[in-house]
């Protein structure tokens, strides 16, 4: 009986991992966002499987011994191979999970060299500003203007250069799945890979005043071309 339970939940594994599912994750719309969907799905995949296993020794014991025996059970008050056994296996399963965690970390932060476009982005409370400045556009929310648009090519690389005029704000895109803070007095900044072209939500992140849940812009991604149109566009008289 153990042995067919246990080949069912290997088999369910093995067969999942071919391709694992989002577990309620948004599709990633930038090469950053990629690393961290893989990552969460890493995660849940090996939380998945240590489920799987609890459950699979709880119905063993369930069903071989449902029914009463005169057999008084081992009054042995330890195992040691089995107490290294299960004390081993999550220390490798947490060392395996850290440092994947620190390499997407590491990749996530990085910030290249030379990167195709910068974008100074300005949270006060309660819009933002997108500045383009070796462009020379600046793009400000008001009430009057309505929610801004931070205009992105597809498949190039902007550095968002990220500041506060008041408190603590945070930028943060659902699709991207990666969102940074915005701390007075503190340079921030990230790199910003968009591999799908489209428009995009974006809200603060961190609760910053009466109006917080106002203190939303859109994200629209372009084909590197049409970008470069919509840029001589808006630079032209």
């Amino acid at each position: 009986m153990l042995r067919r339970i246990s080949l069912l939940a290997v088999t369910t594994l093995g067969l999942s991992a071919c391709e694992l599912p989002s577990f309620g994750a948004p599709d990633p719309a930038s090469e950053q966002g990629r690393e961290v969907f893989d990552l969460y799905r890493g995660f849940a995949a090996a939380a998945t499987g240590v489920g799987v296993f609890v459950i699979v020794l709880l119905a063993y014991v369930v069903i071989r011994y449902r029914r009463r025996t005169d057999d008084i059970p081992s009054q042995k008050p330890y195992n040691v191979p089995v107490e290294i056994i299960y004390t081993a296996i999550p220390l490798v399963i947490v060392c395996v999970l850290f440092v994947l965690s620190v390499r997407t970390e590491d990749r996530v932060s990085a910030e290249t060299d030379s990167p195709d476009l910068v974008v100074d982005v300005v949270g006060f409370q309660w819009q933002w500003q997108f500045g383009y400045l070796a462009e020379g556009i600046v793009v400000t929310g008001s009430p009057e203007t309505g929610i801004p648009e931070l205009v992105l090519p597809e498949g190039r690389t902007t550095r968002l250069e990220l500041r506060t005029t008041d408190v603590n704000h945070s930028f943060w895109v659902p699709q991207f799945l990666v969102k940074r803070d915005l701390i007075p007095g503190i340079d921030n900044a990230i790199d910003v890979t968009p591999t799908e072209v489209g428009t995009f939500d974006g809200v603060c992140a961190e609760y910053c005043g009466l109006d917080h849940g106002r203190m939303r812009f859109s994200v629209r991604v372009l084909p590197a071309d049409e970008f470069d149109r919509w840029i001589d566009e808006e630079t032209t008289p």
